[in-house]
């Protein structure tokens, strides 16, 4: 069995070979992309990938606990970090540790990710020094999406570009291991980069990022209407509406099942 990928096996990949990651929130899922990938996120883009929702905003910690505890038990190689959804983190340092026990202890994820910058250093440290390693999130927080007037990209201009700057050095400083850089203009993904000793990983950002991460939906062209920034790596939607079509016209006309997928009994 594969040695699963650690904390400090991500640290160590800083400025060397880029991380690969890709969202999970399945078992069959996690199982298929498991030995192609560093990291496994679930994260809480599962509510609209998933479920539906409009936003992030409406997903609880017991849906990423069941999802998080489906995407561990299938993967045996990669990190698999876990997303705290709205609510569950920001109101205090303790009410982040008491969510975050719960992930990591019912579903034995490696790790947690939150969103914020220098506003969240304090819970940020509060959790890494009571052993709940932390990947950060700035730039395009899909949390904050209202007060950030909307899914637009950050650093527009030079106080935009000095404030991400500024939370990517707090959540360092703070311990987290990794940080998510989204949305985020190329030049300015590409200067934080090089200024953090940590990894950074870009959605949306620059190709100088120690690592990539895109919404395995996104990438498989299982959904619609997606952002500028995802490569389509296939169509799957196209195979999947023609298998379904084959299905329905021939169980229409009876040709499935055929005398193959029957059980026949003894003579």
């Amino acid at each position: 069995m594969s040695k699963r990928t650690t904390t400090l096996d991500i640290l160590a990949r800083k400025g060397k070979a880029p991380l690969v990651v890709l969202t999970a929130y399945t078992a069959p899922m996690a199982k298929l992309l498991d030995a192609h990938v560093d990291m496994l996120l679930v994260g809480d883009s599962l509510g609209m990938v998933i479920y539906g929702m409009e936003s992030t905003l409406p997903v609880t910690l017991d849906m990423m606990i069941n999802h998080g505890k489906a995407v561990v038990g299938a993967a045996s190689k990669a990190i698999v970090v876990v997303d705290l959804p709205f609510g569950t983190y920001q109101a205090s340092p303790s009410q982040a540790f008491e969510s975050s026990a719960r992930v990591l202890a019912e579903t034995g994820a490696t790790a947690v990710k939150l969103e914020g910058g220098k506003e969240m250093a304090e819970t940020i440290s509060f959790l890494t020094h009571r052993g709940v390693p932390v990947v950060g999130h700035v730039g395009l927080k899909p949390q904050s999406v209202h007060a950030l007037g909307g899914y637009r990209y950050q650093g527009r201009n030079d106080a935009e570009a000095a404030q991400i700057l500024d939370d990517a050095k707090a959540v360092e400083d703070a311990g987290a291991f990794a940080i998510v850089l989204e949305g985020v203009r190329e030049d300015i993904a590409a200067h934080i980069t090089s200024q953090l000793k940590i990894p950074t990983i870009g959605i949306g950002a620059s190709p100088t990022c120690d690592g990539q991460v895109l919404v395995i939906d996104d990438m498989l062209g299982l959904t619609a209407n997606t952002p500028s920034f995802v490569k389509h790596y296939a169509q799957l939607s196209h195979s999947i509406t023609a298998a379904v079509k084959t299905y329905a016209e021939e169980v229409t006309n009876r040709t499935f099942p055929g005398a193959e997928h029957c059980f026949k009994g003894k003579k």
